[in-house]
């Protein structure tokens, strides 16, 4: 019999008291980090540990994550479908679900096709791990989402990070890239910690004057932005009468302003062909349960549909900035329901979130390493489900 005493090492080994300590010094530092466990749907009043908090913290711009329609054909989808998809795509996990949302997808944005991924974050790092090699690069802003720096190191291709939204400072770096032969420029479209937009019309004709591919994350545009919540494309370049270039791919989220969960690419035939031959996030991982597609079919057709939503959500970012701006608050410059509170530290971040919170308003502090040392904030986000009255008890919460 194996002693597995021998073996294992116990728990005062060097090893445990290393993550010990890390965790501790995480702790001193107000880096630490607590899951929050919802006792209730996703909306903008939630209950955590038997209290009821006024949320702020949610992505469900358009507030579709409990919207009884989705929930139905959800229903409908598992009825019709089953519970689970039962293998990866390009075995048997590809079903008439999820065939159709992706020519949904397509034609809603405008590109030849689409192609759907479990994840944001897989979708990202798929595109880079088909498209690149070690003798290639990517040129990103400092800024990018971490799925999109992760993309760039986990396929091995040199990386040049060029000022956030500095199209001086890009084209500097696009002047250093004519001996790799390939070139991918990535950019957030809307920026997630930030709130504000990179310039696609500048990017994509950057692109196009280095040969180079230019890969959109519109995370947190798709849905809100555009005619019809089409996005950050849409919002940018279609409505400007400017093609999307045949070099440019376009992934978007489908957790956000959707209110299901997974994302997409959408590019030219080849880009997606090539995806569904080389990307190891989309080869070796189970497809997404069919029911969850087919209840994504229907939240598509609700982004459609909600121009009320949007039109809200507008005049909330209005009022809401107008109010911070009175109150002298130090919100950072942004036109998105991302609106975020610079104030500096991560200890007084933690301050300030657990002071809302006492008065029954739940925003999470982003610290560093997910935001620059010295750049810790509140990230407040708001949903068209919030009121003038939600906003008003913000603004007061913040205030005093």
């Amino acid at each position: 019999m194996i002693d597995w005493a021998c073996i294992l090492p116990d728990s005062g080994s060097a090893a445990m008291l290393d993550l010990q300590q890390a965790l501790q010094q995480r702790k001193q530092q107000s880096l630490y980090r607590c899951r929050l466990t919802l006792a209730t749907p996703q909306s903008v009043r939630v209950r955590i540990d038997g209290k009821t908090y006024l949320s702020f913290c949610s992505n469900d711009y358009l507030g579709l994550a409990n919207h009884a329609d989705i929930i139905q054909a959800f229903k409908d989808g598992l009825d019709r479908f089953g519970a689970g998809s039962g293998a990866a795509h390009l075995i048997t996990g590809h079903s008439v679900a999820h065939q159709e949302l992706e020519e949904q997808l397509a034609a809603f944005v405008g590109r030849p096709r689409a192609l759907l991924f479990s994840t944001g974050y897989m979708a990202n790092l798929g595109v880079m791990d088909a498209l690149l090699q070690q003798q290639d690069c990517t040129i990103e802003d400092r800024l990018n989402h971490t799925s999109l720096l992760d993309g760039a190191r986990l396929c091995g291709a040199r990386l040049l990070r060029y000022r956030h939204n500095d199209m001086a400072s890009l084209k500097r770096r696009l002047q250093q890239v004519e001996k790799y032969p390939q070139r991918l420029l990535a950019t957030d479209a809307v920026f997630s910690m930030d709130g504000d937009s990179a310039d696609l019309a500048a990017m994509q004709a950057a692109a196009q004057s280095s040969d180079s591919w230019l890969l959109v994350d519109d995370a947190h545009g798709f849905g809100v932005l555009g005619h019809q919540g089409r996005g950050s494309c849409d919002a940018q370049l279609s409505q400007s009468g400017i093609a999307i270039a045949d070099n440019t791919i376009l992934m978007a989220t489908l957790g956000k302003a959707c209110g299901m969960a997974g994302a997409f690419v959408a590019a030219s035939e080849d880009v997606i062909e090539t995806l569904i031959q080389s990307a190891r996030t989309y080869i070796y991982t189970t497809a997404t349960p069919p029911a969850q597609a087919w209840a994504t079919s229907k939240a598509l057709q609700l982004v459609q549909q909600a121009d009320e939503q949007r039109t809200r959500l507008t005049e909330l970012i209005t009022h809401f900035r107008r109010g911070a701006q009175a109150h002298d608050l130090p919100l950072m410059p942004s036109a998105t329901p991302i609106q975020p509170l610079l104030v500096g530290s991560a200890e007084m971040a933690m301050q300030w979130s657990e002071r809302l919170r006492t008065k029954g308003i739940l925003i999470t502090a982003i610290r560093p390493p997910t935001v620059p040392q010295g750049k810790a904030r509140l990230r407040i986000t708001l949903s068209a489900q919030h009121t003038l009255e939600d906003v008003d008890q913000l603004l007061d919460g913040l205030s005093t």
